[in-house]
């Protein structure tokens, strides 16, 4: 059998919203009994300035406000960036726990190694279940620090099956169905 990549992306795709998909996902997980630990993003009505107003905590609940009222001068981006840290400093005690991490998005301050970067190093230094998004501009970004990640549909049988996989192959040879 051969191994499943224990670290997945989803390509972002205006058509679909991903983080519904994540969030349902996760939530299926942690009612069957797994334990996940990330973060998911919601506009929160914020669409207008930001595609993501909040990162909402997987096990807390507690949501983190990653939106300014006003980008920065000389940028139009309306990202906090100490929000985004400050969700990452959140899900650093979870990561070793969990049996899986789900991260909202490896997007632009990620690839400049800020914002959830520390949890996603985390992840991966610890050999954990890993599923994010990633948009088209930030796949080399991505792909430099994820080289061996699969990519997944943003479909539900699908990601099912790439976590079945990692089951799969991470049970004692004498254990596999």
């Amino acid at each position: 059998m051969t191994k499943t990549n224990i670290t997945a992306a989803i390509l972002n795709v205006e058509s679909v919203d991903a983080q519904a998909l994540l969030q349902s996902v996760a939530r299926g997980w942690s009612g069957a009994g797994i334990k996940v630990a990330g973060v998911i993003a919601s506009s929160r009505g914020l669409e207008e300035i930001c595609t993501a107003g909040t990162l909402r905590d997987l096990a807390s609940g507690h949501d983190f406000t990653v939106a300014l009222d006003a980008a920065p001068e000389g940028s139009s981006c309306h990202l906090d960036t100490a929000g985004m840290e400050a969700a990452c400093t959140g899900l650093m005690d979870q990561i070793p726990t969990a049996e899986i991490i789900v991260l909202s998005k490896f997007g632009k301050l990620e690839a400049m190694q800020r914002g959830l970067w520390s949890a996603f190093a985390a992840a991966k230094a610890s050999h954990k279940a890993l599923l994010t998004t990633v948009s088209a501009k930030h796949m080399d970004a991505w792909t430099a620090f994820a080289s061996d990640a699969a990519w997944l549909k943003a479909d539900r049988r699908e990601i099912e099956a790439w976590w079945a996989g990692i089951k799969q192959s991470a049970a004692p040879q004498g254990h596999r169905q």
